[in-house]
């Protein structure tokens, strides 16, 4: 009978966690005790260290029952080889004493099926439930018998071909079988024997990627059923903590990408931000990947093939884009085709690798090439990599400095599986925490991100209170080249409202009066566009028109001269309007795709024309009519007709004409508009003719 491992582990954890422990708990060592003998219980566990008998090589069926020979208790197994599994010096990454395997038993390279026997004596008087377990990990699968009969097993057997498929192989995890009730076998002593085997398999995976020695890593645990299940709960407590670094990771990369994509929406110029939230996600993916496994739910070869195909060429060249944007290269050109090709290449080469060794070799002696093609591939991706971090040390220096320890440790990270075969420890214990190389690599990665968003964060909050102070100082130049709300010149008063939609506006108007003539000249317009750059063509249109003022006040050749000035400079176009108002009243008015005037609340019949800057030798239109004592000339920008109210209906044109007919200032129809809901900026002028001359104030 097989136990679930996470029914024993509550009845540890749990009390360990009231009691406040804050590590795990102590795993104490079984009693060794040799074959042939008689076991006795009451004290603590045995550990079976054998000696085993050992074979290589799969049982054959029994045609009658359908079970393999070799679990058979009384199966002649004198002629198999022994094999003691007693532990080694040392430690293997599990932070558990290690038989070495059969690796270190003259079968190093081996894969595929194998099998151990071990005959256990016990008292005849027993009568206690007895169970075994497995603590010490087994490369990749087994399946435990007992006097032949098949009890359960680690990794996933194929049901309908149970002696003959590879079975999916998982993360070791501990399992107890309790022993079925039976005599066993007696000898002349009066000892009952009891016969387990364990049938394994080992694939190429497990002995390529995780260090792996094949088989029975030690001998399995038995005795009094209590006992075991207090003996596995304190294993899997250990067990649970050795896990317990990959979700705090995962958590705090997962974090940084919220952080780095919160960077993104203050900071929208920097292209960098997604890169990262999207290379930080899928670093992330590597504990998602490792709790999955631990936890049963994700097979060996899935992970292998997910890590590998996947993960790691994205995780190479995914980063070395993210530096590429980071320090905003643009030459050499080649580097991000490159970095994109070789990713490609690498998930090409992994794919071969893996397939080859997952699926179609049973022996690592064809292995190598598809290795070392695979291998070249990836020192490509890290010379790339430092490749770019050393153009990123170049033109910045401190920022450089600051990647160069992540793109240290992402090196030996992509040879995980060759490193084991040349000695290089990959995996750490401190504390009874496993911590592999790639957990490292990680913890300068999140200490880098961190560290170089926070400096870029610095940077761009002093860039934008710049540009605000920029902005303000360009709102303070546009109001100074504005006229006087109210002026008088003799025979005109006029008046004039101008609220921009932005810190600076894209509306314009200037009154200039002449008076060796005695004529006024007033133009208004609007650019395309709002805010800085809008406010940047102003002041070139206004510096166009004084200067063109004083050689040539008549409204045409003003429009055609602002025409030139705005030819040839990208989506650089405006609306204007010039007239020229005489001594005697007489008006030149000249349009370019401008709304025309009012007279007297009445729109002027005007022809279309079109805007400034878009074409050479433009036509406008020009009319000429009287302006009589009394009249009131309006110029209003499309602002006031097109703000919106919240529910998106238009101001229109017919409130703007029932306004011109109720409304005693310009004042009072920008402040319409605006309560309206003011979408654009929004300026009126006001000329009245009136019938008193007045000495000028301007």
């Amino acid at each position: 009978m097989r136990i679930s491992p996470f029914l024993l582990l509550a009845g540890v954890v749990w009390p360990a966690l009231a009691a406040g422990q804050s590590g795990p708990l102590s795993l104490s060592v079984p009693t060794r005790v040799q074959a042939g003998t008689p076991i006795r219980f009451g004290q603590a566990t045995v550990r079976l260290d054998g000696p085993w008998k050992f074979r290589t090589g799969d049982s054959p069926v029994d045609a009658a029952t359908g079970e393999p020979v070799w679990a058979e208790p009384g199966y002649d197994d004198s002629q198999w080889e022994t094999m003691d599994l007693t532990p080694m010096a040392g430690d293997d990454n599990r932070g558990m004493p290690s038989s070495g395997g059969w690796a270190a038993h003259g079968h190093a390279g081996y894969l595929g099926w194998a099998w151990y026997r071990l005959k256990v004596p016990l008292p005849v008087s027993t009568r206690i439930p007895l169970a075994a377990a497995e603590l010490y990990g087994v490369d990749d699968a087994y399946q435990f018998f007992v006097d032949g009969r098949l009890l359960g097993g680690f990794g996933e057997f194929d049901k309908s071909s149970k002696f003959s498929r590879p079975p999916k192989t998982y993360s070791f995890q501990v399992l107890m079988f309790l022993l079925p009730d039976g005599t066993g076998s007696q000898d002349g002593s009066g000892a009952v024997t009891r016969t387990l085997a364990f049938r394994v398999w080992a694939g190429p995976n497990g002995l390529l990627r995780g260090g792996g020695v094949g088989g029975l890593n030690g001998g399995p645990i038995f005795g009094a059923a209590d006992t075991v299940a207090a003996q596995v709960r304190v294993e899997l407590s250990y067990f649970m903590w050795n896990a317990a670094y990959p979700p705090f990771e995962m958590l705090v990369l997962f974090l940084l990408a919220l952080l780095a994509l919160g960077q993104n929406l203050f900071d929208r110029q920097d292209h960098v931000y997604p890169w990262i939230a999207s290379m930080l996600i899928v670093t992330g993916l590597y504990d998602v990947v490792q709790l999955l496994s631990y936890a049963g739910r994700l097979d060996f070869t899935s992970q292998l093939l997910i890590d590998d195909v996947l993960l790691d060429p994205l995780l190479l060249g995914g980063w070395a884009m993210v530096w590429w944007m980071w320090f905003r290269f643009r030459r050499p050109r080649w580097v991000p085709w490159a970095i994109g090709a070789v990713t490609l290449m690498n998930a090409a080469a992994r794919l071969l690798e893996d397939s080859y060794m997952v699926w179609i070799t049973t022996s690592l002696a064809h292995v190598p090439l598809f290795r070392e093609i695979a291998a070249v591939v990836r020192v490509l991706g890290i010379a790339l990599l430092f490749f770019v971090v050393a153009l990123g040390i170049k033109r910045q220096g401190r920022e450089g400095w600051i990647i160069l320890p992540f793109a240290l440790l992402i090196a030996p990270q992509q040879f995980t599986g060759e490193l084991p075969l040349l000695g290089i420890p990959i995996v750490f214990v401190p504390f009874g925490v496993v911590i592999f190389i790639g957990y490292i690599a990680n913890m300068f990665l999140a200490g880098a991100i961190a560290l170089l968003m926070l400096r870029r964060l610095l940077m761009s909050v002093r860039r934008q209170r710049q540009m605000a102070l920029d902005v303000k100082q360009a709102q303070e130049v546009q109001q100074v080249i504005l006229p006087q709300e109210r002026t008088t010149l003799p025979g005109l008063l006029i008046e004039s409202e101008y609220h921009p939609a932005r810190e600076v506006g894209g509306d314009f108007f200037q009154i200039i009066p002449n008076k060796a003539e005695g004529s006024l000249l007033i133009v208004a317009g609007d650019v395309t566009g709002k805010g800085l750059k809008a406010g940047m063509l102003v002041a070139l249109l206004v510096g166009a028109i004084r200067s063109t003022a004083e050689t040539d006040a008549e409204p045409g050749n003003m429009l055609t001269a602002l025409n030139r000035r705005l030819l040839g400079r990208s989506d650089a176009q405006a609306t204007c309007l010039a007239l020229q108002i005489a001594k005697d009243g007489a008006v030149t008015l000249a349009n370019a795709g401008h709304l025309p005037p009012y007279l007297n609340g009445e729109p002027l019949p005007m022809e279309g024309a079109l805007p400034l800057g878009m074409m050479e030798g433009a036509e406008f239109s020009v009319m000429r009519f009287q302006l009589e004592q009394g009249d009131k000339l309006m110029l209003m920008s499309d602002g006031i007709a097109e703000a919106t109210d919240a529910d998106g209906h238009l101001f229109g044109f017919e409130r703007v004409n029932e306004l011109l007919l109720k409304a005693k200032t310009v004042a009072e129809i920008a402040g319409a508009a605006q309560a309206f809901g003011q979408e654009d900026d929004i300026s009126i002028i006001a000329v009245t003719r009136t019938a008193v001359f007045e000495p000028s104030l301007a």
